[in-house]
């Protein structure tokens, strides 16, 4: 290892997408290792609108394992950090960076501490699986750091061990964590079905209901429901390995109906089970079922699905528009029913790809209010003003990537957050 004297720091960032089951994970067989009790297959969502932004740092000079998340330190003593940091450390190989003279050894890095600071660009623990995008970015970012020489497929098993969910954050387009049968958790990992350009033409709207931290946190919720939701023991044997098979065919094919009818069906059939848990958990309110009531009048009228809808352990909807035409009509027609209040600003009530706004005519507040009624609406002079905080327009995206230095959120020379 380069001279204890010499005060180098060593650092990588990347950037990591959050993801969104399209058939979802709900519940572990092993608590520890986070073992699922089925397969799941998620869409990756665009990071320039939805990822996390990690910087990881090591130096000889750093005493112990420090992390900042959105600018609070915060402790890193849980079991998952450790798990995520035990496991990426016993797999670090020698690193030789010539340009600055440091070399470190397999063995330097068990004694070695790292700085990590990491900030997520939407809420966090609202239901928008922030966890999932920042723990796969803490493992693709050490990973890079400490030369770890594993496939994505196999850092997807660490970063399973953060947070279910944040192994299929390791791939761009549609993926899917297999679901695996070892007690040790070495064949529970994702797979990509397809990559970003497979399936370019969809557009997804994200109506943030809410940007508050849950009442029943996942991890509590699921422990919940898989110690007393016979419908779960169903769902999970028998309902989603039919459901996997056909979602899988259906993104292949990109067969739209077949792809929203499976998304939206498995959406409430997990919203179920959180209702047959006891106690029972609500995830979804008011504004939620007002959502999926347009989404499936206008999917009926039509004749055939124009927009899938998919919640998470949030009230915040998902929806999938079939291409652009469909989405300027989905924006239209909530913009309508969720108008914003009055002194809010367009540009912050719409997120993401704002282009969609002017395909849809809406270039400023007054333009929302000239909306013509959808026609699936009974009442149009109902409307529920600010009951959507905010929408993010967006659509599939790639997977992690290594950012440049001016990417930094740790000071080179210090480690410490800027």
């Amino acid at each position: 290892m380069a001279d204890e004297s010499q005060k180098w720091v060593l650092m990588v960032t990347a950037q990591t997408p959050t993801n969104i089951a399209v058939i979802k994970y709900w519940g572990k067989r092993d608590e520890k290792l986070i073992l699922p009790v089925n397969d799941s297959i998620s869409v990756t969502l665009d990071p320039a609108h939805l990822c996390t932004t990690t910087t990881v740092s090591v130096s000889p000079t750093f005493d112990q394992d420090r992390m900042w998340l959105n600018g609070e330190e915060i402790s890193i003593s849980g079991g998952r950090f450790q798990s995520c940091l035990r496991e990426i450390r016993s797999r670090a190989t020698d690193v030789d960076d010539k340009e600055k003279g440091i070399k470190i050894t397999k063995k330097d890095w068990e004694k070695l501490h790292v700085h990590i600071s990491s900030y997520n660009n939407f809420p966090t623990a609202a239901g928008l699986a922030s966890s999932a995008a920042g723990f796969a970015c803490l493992v693709f970012a050490l990973g890079k750091l400490m030369n770890v020489k594993e496939d994505h497929s196999q850092l997807s098993a660490i970063a399973r061990q953060g947070s279910g969910s944040a192994c299929r954050s390791l791939y761009g387009g549609f993926a899917k964590w297999i679901m695996g049968k070892d007690d040790k958790g070495t064949d529970s990992l994702a797979v990509q079905l397809a990559d970003e350009k497979h399936w370019d033409e969809l557009v997804i709207v994200i109506a943030v209901v809410s940007s508050r931290q849950k009442e029943t946190s996942s991890t509590t919720g699921m422990r919940d429901t898989v110690e007393t939701s016979l419908l779960l023991q169903h769902r999970a044997k028998e309902v989603v390995p039919k459901r996997i098979l056909k979602m899988e065919e259906a993104i292949k094919n990109r067969d739209f109906a077949s792809f929203a009818q499976l998304t939206s069906t498995d959406s409430n059939q997990f919203h179920a089970v959180c209702l047959d848990t006891c106690p029972p958990i609500f995830y979804m309110n008011d504004t939620s079922h007002r959502i999926i009531s347009l989404v499936e009048k206008w999917n009926r009228t039509e004749g055939t699905p124009q927009v899938a809808y998919t919640f998470d352990a949030g009230p915040n909807a998902v929806l999938i528009a079939r291409n652009r035409k469909t989405a300027a009509l989905l924006i239209q027609k909530l913009l309508f029913c969720f108008p914003p209040n009055s002194d809010a600003d367009l540009n912050s009530f719409v997120l993401g790809d704002k282009s969609i706004l002017k395909d849809a005519g809406v270039e400023s507040p007054e333009d929302i209010e000239t909306l013509p009624p959808p026609p699936e609406i009974k009442d149009p002079s109902q409307k529920f003003r600010g009951d959507v905080s905010y929408f993010i327009c967006t659509r599939p995206g790639r997977g992690p990537v290594v950012l440049s230095d001016e990417s930094h959120l740790l000071n080179p020379e210090t480690g410490l957050p800027k």
